[in-house]
């Protein structure tokens, strides 16, 4: 089964999610690695995206 690609909005989301539960202390040390290791997922897969969309916008405004 193929995984959703996930918005920018959802992404970071889900890191604003994963940083707030960093700041509370509510991730145990049991899930920090993975939690960290999933939010520089995000964050790559955000910057990407962006980069994206930035080629997409010159292109158009440049004709």
């Amino acid at each position: 089964m193929a995984t959703k690609r996930l918005t920018y909005s959802e992404a970071m989301a889900e890191v604003e999610s994963i940083l707030a539960r960093l700041r509370s202390g509510e991730l145990s040390i049991d899930e920090l690695t993975s939690s960290v290791a999933r939010a520089t997922k995000l964050i790559s897969e955000c910057r990407k995206m962006l980069a994206t969309t930035e080629q997409e916008v010159e292109k158009l405004i440049n004709g």
